[in-house]
């Protein structure tokens, strides 16, 4: 029997199952790729959303602290240089024009200035913002009044912005509000940057269609479309790459960023976000920043032809930096003034006028911010001890400090000035001639100026906080004045012979006079003013090493010397900030009071965190410092230190110390009049000889400074334990006015010698006079 074969309308049907079956497979399979794909997207979306709010709503950046130097109070009758009041207008920012009409300008004539002044929330007090005419009297403030003629006792320019604390990524930004914003940045910026801004949903169709567009023309992505919400997406939250995965991310993450915030929230989270720079290793973020950066002025001051610049910018801050660039960003500034006026922002006058404009771009890059960078590593330092480095770097923390750009200004001319004249007249020797300078003000123990080099703009080796190098004889006030807690008087002879000292390894110590000479018997007071090594060496024996290395820690410093005989002539290391404080505290009538940079800390919202107050503690009483502070103004007036008063006026009261080291490789200078103290060192990096001595380098610095500066004269304060005699200087003994070979000098009571000498009446009555300049 055959069988049968299949029809050919079989074999159709069974394949059509077969195929449907596929179909359906196929389907069901696609389904299930989709709803997965819903859930997957779901989640992702869910997980955006999250993210797009969390850092939205939390801690949007690391904000640096801020730290600014002292501000400057105004009042009548100060001694202020009309210079020094220019230049730290400058240093502000402000702008000189025939008519001070705005806050952040100034008028200025011969004999007084027009300044309006911008305000500033100090921690204490608001500081408003105010007209002031400042009238002078050669180099004295003699009125100050208001825009309504009333005297004003009292005004405060905001504070010099010196520097910050940056976060690792070294962003840097000053927030503003919209509302801060100046007029027409905002029109400014969504007309170039996203006309349908306040229309569209986050992302603008239109947009990445005309994107799309390009990109297939050209082959290759070169056109993004993107929004000033999907901009702030990109900076925010992703990364710069140019890519497709990078694009897609933006586009739901810029539509819930719309869907939960309003549009003026946005814009404003993007005026602080936005790039528009680089300050070497800092980036510039913010056109709060930026006008700083470019204009040195506060961003609400900004004119139209500025606003215009910054916004055109936004584009390209490389291409279009108006330092390197200036005719390219000129035209792509007038570029954004042409669409303000077609868009009838702005009026066809008003376009003219800001393209007539110059750029007015400062410069440098910044006039003060980073200009003092071996005071700001003090700030740090300080800082520090208190605050972990992370707070520091992020919270946005405002930290001022008693650093006075004048003084500072006047420190880095003293140092560089003095530093070129020895180089000139030296040469080669001293060709990579060294220096590191502390400026305080004796009576609070304020650091007011701080130096780290020759280049003081340097941020490098800080050579006032960690050059330590040996401190010749800046040691033997701290040696004298031991002597004297022990019982010895000025006028006690000492011995200025030869000493040899034994140590444990078999040699001995030997030191000599810088001129080799002996003196013999010499008066207290004269061994210091001459700065007599033999007899200062003799003196610290006598009473024991230890006893100077207790008066040296009681005066300030904190690392404890090594007692070993050669400390007694300055053979311990040690910075110039170290050494100020001991020097700090003579200066202060024996009250120690530790030197800070710090004046206050607060938060970001002007809270006061920390405030560091005067502190004084007496460590050595007023009638031996009395007598020490008499010795080292013997120093400066016939003494190693001299040289001042060829400089400085006779009736200004100054005292001091110089110092050399062995072999002559540092020259040191440290004195204080009654509102300045400074210490000074000069040197060579690789620890090289010097053609001079303390007398020859440090103190022409140190004079140079006090010159410029103008203290107040130092009016010693007689204790009632304090009584002067007439003593003859050759024997210690007690004589009269009238005597040969004479001077008055300073006894804590019950310690004048007690015979007297014989008396040569002189035959020209010439006393010294200059001890009695100091009393008050």
């Amino acid at each position: 029997m055959k069988k049968k074969r299949p029809s050919k309308t079989s074999n159709r049907g069974r394949k059509a199952k077969k195929s449907k079956g596929l179909l359906n497979k196929f389907l069901i399979l696609l389904l299930k790729i989709s709803l997965l794909g819903l859930v997957l997207g779901g989640i992702g979306l869910i997980y955006l959303d999250v993210q797009v709010q969390h850092k939205f709503e939390g801690k949007r950046w690391a904000l640096p602290a801020k730290v600014y130097a002292r501000p400057l109070e105004l009042y009548p009758g100060q001694v202020l240089e009309r210079a020094a009041l220019k230049n730290e207008l400058k240093g502000l920012g402000y702008r000189f024009v025939n008519r001070a009409s705005q806050p952040g300008m100034v008028e200025w004539a011969s004999s007084r200035a027009k300044i309006h002044t911008r305000g500033f929330t100090f921690p204490d007090s608001d500081e408003p913002a105010k007209e002031l005419l400042i009238s002078f009297s050669g180099n004295q403030v003699s009125s100050i009044t208001d825009s309504a003629g009333r005297s004003v006792p009292l005004s405060r320019l905001e504070p010099i912005l010196i520097g910050g604390i940056y976060p690792k990524d070294n962003e840097d930004r000053d927030l503003i509000r919209l509302d801060q914003a100046p007029e027409y940045l905002k029109e400014a910026l969504i007309q170039i940057e996203d006309r349908d801004y306040y229309q569209h949903f986050g992302i603008s169709l239109r947009g990445i269609a005309r994107a799309m567009w390009v990109n297939i023309q050209s082959g290759r992505y070169v056109q993004g479309g993107s929004t000033l919400t999907q901009q702030l997406i990109k900076n925010f939250y992703l990364t710069s790459d140019r890519t497709l995965a990078r694009k897609l991310l933006e586009i739901p993450m810029a539509v819930l960023l719309d869907l939960h915030y309003s549009k003026d929230e946005i814009l404003e989270a993007y005026l602080n976000e936005v790039y528009l720079g680089q300050s070497g290793s800092r980036a510039v973020h913010g056109f709060g920043l930026a006008s700083q950066y470019f204009f040195a002025q506060p961003i609400h001051e900004l004119k139209l032809h500025q606003v215009a610049l910054l916004a055109g910018m936004v584009k390209g801050p490389s291409y279009y930096d108006p330092r390197r660039y200036p005719e390219r960003a000129k035209q792509r500034r007038d570029l954004v003034l042409k669409v303000l006026h077609e868009q009838g922002v702005i009026s066809l006058q008003q376009r003219v006028a800001a393209e007539k404009s110059a750029l007015g771009v400062v410069k440098q890059r910044s006039l003060h911010k980073g200009a003092y960078p071996a005071y700001l590593d003090l700030v740090k330092r300080q800082l520090r001890e208190e605050y972990p480095e992370e707070v520091l770097s992020s919270e946005g923390l405002r930290v001022f400090t008693s650093l006075d750009p004048i003084v500072q200004a006047n420190s880095e001319t003293a140092l560089t000035k003095t530093i070129a004249a020895l180089q000139k007249r030296h040469g080669k020797p001293v060709e990579k001639l060294q220096g590191g300078m502390v400026v305080t003000d004796p009576q609070t123990g304020e650091v007011l100026a701080l130096i780290g080099g020759k280049n003081a703009r340097y941020q490098g080796f800080n050579r006032a906080l960690d050059a330590r190098r040996p401190i010749g004889s800046l040691v033997k006030p701290a040696v004298y004045l031991a002597a004297i807690e022990q019982g010895y008087t000025l006028s006690t002879l000492v011995d200025d012979e030869p000493i040899s000292v034994p140590l444990s390894d078999g040699s001995s110590w030997v030191p000599q006079n810088f001129d080799r000479v002996s003196h013999g018997k010499v008066p207290l007071y004269l061994a210091l003013s001459k700065s007599y090594n033999q007899s200062t060496a003799q003196v610290g024996m006598a009473i024991g090493v230890d006893t100077v290395v207790d008066m040296l820690k009681r005066l300030g410093i904190e690392k404890t010397p090594r007692p070993y005989p050669s400390l007694l002539l300055g053979a311990e290391s040690m910075s110039p900030f170290e050494i100020a404080s001991v020097y700090q505290t003579i200066a202060a009538n024996g009250f120690k009071t530790p030197m800070r940079a710090i004046r206050l800390v607060t938060d970001v919202e002007g809270n006061e965190l920390s405030r560091y107050p005067f502190e004084v503690k007496q460590v050595v009483s007023a009638e031996n410092m009395h007598l020490i502070q008499y010795a080292l103004q013997s120093v400066t007036r016939e003494g190693t230190a001299r040289y001042i008063y060829s400089r400085l006026p006779a009736a200004l009261n100054v005292a001091g110390k110089t110092g050399t080291s062995n072999d002559q490789r540092d020259s040191w200078f440290a004195g204080f009049a009654a509102d300045r103290m400074s210490v000074v060192w000069l040197g060579l990096d690789e620890n090289g000889k010097l053609p001079f001595t303390g007398s020859g380098g440090a103190l022409r610095v140190w004079t140079d400074l006090m010159v410029r500066e103008k203290p107040d004269s130092f009016m010693a304060v007689q204790p009632e334990g304090i009584e002067y005699h007439w003593v003859e200087e050759g024997t210690g003994m007690l004589s009269a006015e009238y005597c040969e070979g004479v001077r008055q000098i300073p006894f804590i009571k019950g310690t004048a010698p007690e015979n007297y000498a014989e008396c040569s009446e002189k035959l020209h009555n010439q006393p010294l006079n200059w001890f009695k300049r100091w009393f008050r």
